[in-house]
């Protein structure tokens, strides 16, 4: 039974990622739709891209993700399909893999990329603004079928990617910017765990928005509900919190706002 991932920024309210999984479901009925999220900020591919990246290798090889964050969608940019350790990504070629063709770039691990250009696996009808129904869902259940990924389009070797922000250190230590904000209001910023490794031989202050946090906890419960915090995520991203509040709104923290951690001996 194959497993197809789905991720859009479409919400639920409007019906279209039921009418994603009707599609899927009306080629491939053994396949297993998980819902990964559907509250993509509209539009957002670098909010995807994040939130793809931490969660794509938690499911087993041969899953399938279809990927819908499209701004782009009805105009020249391709829609593709790729091969990445052993996991399928569906999705349009807008850069929203970035992070994923990084990650098999650092461990030299094989891509193999293709533009979705075989319209016999794709609905009979296209629409020039819901490629999720008409394109990707149809080849991710051709795929889940057992249709080889050759099959479905074109080997491309020129993807798109978008920057994304690295940290830097500075004079009195590291200096990065938020990447992500979650449902509870935490803030993530794209400052790691590995980056910071040796903050613990110090004490260290992080500022964000004019507001200054003394030194990292473990987990949530470490401080008393309204007291901000640092921490290290699930994920090993350095993220401000709010215990039992939100970060985010306390401090008007917007994607891209600039994270400072100074040692302070």
């Amino acid at each position: 039974m194959a497993i197809i991932t789905l991720m859009t920024d479409f919400g639920i309210k409007d019906g279209n990622v039921g009418v994603m999984k009707g599609v899927m479901l009306g080629i491939c009925d053994s396949a297993k739709i998980v819902d990964l999220s559907h509250s993509i900020s509209p539009q957002n591919i670098r909010e995807a891209a994040f939130v793809l990246e931490k969660s794509w290798g938690y499911f087993p090889a041969g899953t399938i993700h279809v990927i819908v964050v499209d701004p782009g969608v009805g105009t020249g940019r391709r829609p593709i399909a790729a091969l990445i350790d052993g996991h399928y990504f569906i999705c349009p070629d807008n850069g929203v893999l970035t992070m994923v063709y990084d990650r098999a770039d650092r461990t030299k691990t094989h891509i193999e990329i293709i533009e979705l250009n075989q319209k016999r696996y794709w609905l009979p009808v296209v629409s020039h603004v819901f490629h999720g129904r008409d394109i990707f869902s149809p080849s991710a259940a051709h795929l889940a079928n057992g249709v080889k990924l050759q099959q479905l389009g074109s080997v491309i070797t020129d993807p798109q990617r978008i920057d994304f922000p690295n940290p830097v250190t500075t004079q009195t230590g590291w200096k990065g910017e938020v990447v992500h904000i979650d449902h509870f209001g935490n803030i993530a910023t794209n400052l790691r765990e590995e980056e910071l490794i040796d903050s613990s031989n110090h004490r260290i202050l992080i500022k964000l928005n004019d507001n200054e946090i003394n030194g990292l906890v473990k987990t949530f419960g470490d401080r008393p509900p309204g007291e901000l915090i640092a921490l290290f995520g699930s994920t090993g991203n350095l993220i401000v919190s709010e215990v039992n509040g939100n970060a985010a709104m306390r401090l008007g923290t917007r994607i891209g706002d600039v994270v400072e951690v100074k040692k302070l001996d």
